[in-house]
């Protein structure tokens, strides 16, 4: 557990991740229903750019830091950039939220915000960050069991993120675990797992995993800053989306595009297909 999210807050991995988040809980929100928000690996919830952390490291200029004052960004970034700007009103990049924020300040009052964090330290800091909400709820557990401890919900409802520090071997069998444990309890589920593109090789497997999942519909969008097969460290990201709500495939090409010129530090370039895709009829 010594994996800390405040060194990488804001970087372009954070930024495909919460601007696709963002745009999940608007589409999801749009029915009067309920909703319940899961995160299993929650972090902090808000972190300070400007922090001894973020500063070791600067990732944050090379994600957030490039889409700040960009003009002509696609809806979902500029819905994005809203939901991070609206922590600063000053004007200048300082805070910056986690995707437990992005669920507080998205979600309405009928809807509730399970967050889990295994972490000790970072557990409590993210209790104090979320201190105030009701409808917001903090536990402090294995993000793993989460599935099977939480689902199904009462709401009917559910969208939940799986999005592991991966520093423990196994990680990425652990999130299809994880997925075919909430589609197995709620088929309906929501579920988005990200996941770090380091070396493409040790992913084949793990794509394959995601297609025998069981998913009603299994969405892949990938992002790289650097090409896939650059030795020199994290690459890129991935999200994995099962049950995405309609129109998201179509509007996540000119997401991907886009963000691939904005963020591309030497060569970037994005994906999009179905790793299961929705039988007729089903």
């Amino acid at each position: 557990m010594n994996y800390r999210h405040a060194f990488h807050a804001g970087n372009h991995a954070d930024v495909l991740k919460h601007a696709v988040l963002c745009r999940l809980l608007n589409l999801l929100t749009r029915k009067d229903k309920p909703l319940a928000c899961l995160d299993s690996h929650a972090g902090i919830g808000l972190y300070d750019l400007l922090g001894p952390e973020a500063q070791k490291t600067d990732e944050w200029r090379e994600g957030i830091g490039r889409l700040w004052l960009a003009e002509d960004l696609p809806p979902i970034l500029a819905e994005y950039r809203e939901q991070v700007r609206a922590l600063n009103p000053d004007g200048a990049p300082r805070y910056y939220p986690g995707s437990p924020e992005i669920a507080r300040a998205l979600s309405r009052e009928c809807d509730r915000v399970l967050l889990n964090e295994k972490h000790p330290e970072d557990a409590a800091l993210l209790k104090d960050n979320m201190a105030g909400t009701r409808r917001v709820k903090v536990q402090q557990a294995d993000g793993w069991l989460m599935p099977k401890a939480l689902l199904p919900v009462a709401e009917k409802r559910a969208l939940l993120l799986i999005d592991p520090p991966f520093e423990e071997v196994g990680d990425l069998e652990r999130c299809v675990e994880a997925l075919k444990t909430a589609i197995a309890r709620m088929r309906q589920t929501v579920v988005m797992i990200w996941y770090p593109i380091k070396d493409e090789r040790q992913l084949k497997r793990f794509y394959q995993d995601l297609a025998k999942s069981g998913a009603p519909k299994l969405l892949r969008a990938e992002l790289w800053v650097h090409p896939i097969d650059n030795p020199a460290g994290l690459n890129g990201s991935g999200l994995a989306i099962a049950n995405p709500p309609w129109p998201l495939e179509e509007e996540l090409p000119g997401l991907l595009s886009d963000l691939a010129g904005r963020l591309a530090q030497s060569e970037g370039g994005w994906r999009l297909d179905w790793l299961i895709e929705e039988r007729s009829g089903a």
